[in-house]
């Protein structure tokens, strides 16, 4: 691994891509594929950041492995869907980054399965919002098969490790049901485990990481970790952005870029300041690596960038954890098992339990910004507990967080919530399960729900007592807000003229797809297609 003594570097090359994660790897993929000399620069000792612990679902649509297996989609579907699931108003400003999203991403996967050994394979699920206009029920989303951490050699002890299962692809973890039956999961791909452990074969966000950064190896990337990018190098003359500043061990050292830097450092989350300023109100956990503290939007609005979806964020349901010794959460829809509701400081209901974008509702705000529903939560008789056994085992990790009472109304008074209006809610929602149908929510009712479902009712009254009762404010998964961009990726200041040889793409940007995901998926397939078109505008092609 290089580092600060390697004293004859050379600090001068054709891109600088600060962050190493799928936006940071794609954008250096293409970049050094069109020939350029390119440096990736990672503030942790570590690689593929967000992208490298999550679940790798990638939203795609119209993509090739789709157009294979006979599924009809296309770029003008892509585009009506986008523009018909996304929240009002969006398409004013979000269009033309929609428009170069539906027109690349298709060519971005074919192109990432050319130069890397990285192949895909189609899940099963549909749009979360397949019911709007360009919605489908199968082929956009899709996730990498195995590879083996060995083949991008003394890289391998750098990539980083998830708080879920990678032994799994995940096609595995949804067929097998490893999180509602882990048992049964395990022991009936038990050999397979085993070689894949002793292979360094793993799936999900570590293939991915693994594929791309073998990719970048190949075409003559320069990696180096434990490098933060401190500030943006500006010609005085131009106002163009000539390079980074960098600081390594006990040294800061200047880089220039002759083409440009791509700003790919993912959120802001672990910056506390930010992160309140923002996203005001109860939290709960945080999914990311503690690396992501807005170093990228800082850097933009230095420069004289415009910052904007500094709201917008990954939210979804999380489970404690410990990651690297300390608290953290993992990505878990736990609010949506049977015998279970979701309720806000008011004691009522406010969203499907099994909606996808339950999180989107976790963070309605007021006008002055201030929560609509927080703090919520979660709250389930005796059958929750005794049909959830890994709830029950990361519940563990939290001392405090799950409250318990023989009545609802003692669950109540120990949660801070109205006794009569909870128990008003339980009742109504117990006469929904009666007749099988939830008049206020529609739970089970929509394509998603009922494809998570398996087609079957999975929800059901809550009457026996024991009761439990557990919070589920925001937990975030990374922010998805910062640096404006043109339809290119170029950085834009707030009259709109372009920052000359500044990028940004992932989660470092202005995302044009926020908190409302219009896809399992919509983080990481516009990551991606994010950095190729970056290094695409860079590279002129």
């Amino acid at each position: 691994m290089t580092n600060s003594s390697d004293a004859g570097l050379e600090r001068t090359v054709d891109v600088i891509v600060a962050g190493s994660g799928a936006a940071a790897l794609t954008a250096a993929l293409t970049a050094a594929v069109a020939g350029l000399k390119v440096l990736v620069l990672e503030k942790s000792a570590l690689l593929g950041g967000t992208s490298a612990m999550s679940g790798a679902g990638i939203w795609v649509p119209a993509n090739h492995l789709a157009a294979a297996a006979g599924f009809q989609d296309s770029r003008q579907e892509a585009l009506a869907y986008l523009r018909n699931a996304s929240p009002a108003g969006w398409r004013d400003t979000e269009d033309p980054l929609w428009q170069r999203f539906a027109e690349d991403a298709p060519t971005m996967l074919a192109f990432v399965e050319r130069h890397t050994p990285l192949r895909f394979s189609l899940t099963n699920e549909p749009d979360p919002m397949a019911e709007h206009e360009g919605g489908k029920l199968e082929g956009r989303m899709v996730s990498p098969n195995l590879l083996g951490r060995r083949i991008v050699g003394r890289y391998a002890r750098r990539l980083r490790s998830s708080t879920m299962p990678h032994l799994f692809t995940y096609n595995e973890m949804r067929s097998t049901g490893i999180y509602t039956r882990p048992v049964r999961g395990i022991v009936g791909m038990l050999p397979k485990l085993l070689w894949r452990a002793l292979t360094r074969r793993a799936g999900q966000g570590s293939a991915l990481i693994t594929g791309l950064l073998k990719g970048c190896l190949d075409h003559g990337c320069r990696i180096e970790t434990s490098a933060r990018v401190l500030d943006l190098l500006v010609d005085d003359a131009s106002a163009r952005i000539t390079g980074v500043r960098v600081q390594r061990g006990g040294e800061q050292l200047d880089y220039h870029a002759r083409r440009g830097v791509v700003l790919a450092t993912g959120g802001f989350e672990w910056d506390e300041a930010l992160r309140q300023a923002h996203f005001p109100g109860p939290l709960d956990r945080l999914g990311s690596p503690r690396s992501n503290e807005g170093d990228g939007q800082r850097m933009a609005q230095r420069v004289g960038a415009r910052l904007d979806r500094m709201d917008q964020a990954n939210v979804y349901p999380t489970l404690p954890t410990v990651y690297e010794g300390k608290p953290h959460g993992l990505p878990f829809p736990f609010q949506a098992f049977a015998h279970a509701i979701v309720v806000d400081r008011h004691g009522r209901r406010f969203v499907s339990e099994s909606d996808y974008n339950i999180g989107e509702q976790l963070d309605r705000r007021h006008a002055d910004g201030s929560p609509v529903h927080l703090p919520a939560y979660v709250v389930a008789d005796a059958r929750f507990m005794k049909h959830s056994l890994p709830f029950r085992w990361f519940a563990r990790k939290q001392r405090g967080w799950v409250h318990s009472a023989p009545t609802l109304a003692e669950l109540a008074a120990r949660l801070g919530l109205p006794a009569q209006s909870l128990q008003d809610t339980v009742s109504r929602f117990n006469g929904f399960c009666a007749q099988g149908k939830d008049l206020d929510f529609a739970r089970g009712e929509s394509v998603w729900e009922r494809f998570q479902s398996g087609g079957k009712v999975n929800w059901g009254s809550v009457e026996r007592g024991p009761f439990f009762g557990m919070s589920i404010n925001r937990s975030i998964l990374g922010t998805k807000g910062g640096a404006r961009t043109d339809a290119g990726g170029r950085v834009l200041r707030p009259d709109g003229s372009v920052i000359e040889g500044l990028y940004c793409a992932g989660n470092a940007m202005a995302n044009p797809i926020g908190t409302r995901a219009v896809g399992a998926g919509t983080t990481i397939g516009p990551c991606m297609t994010w950095g190729f078109v970056c290094a695409r505008t860079i590279s002129g092609a």
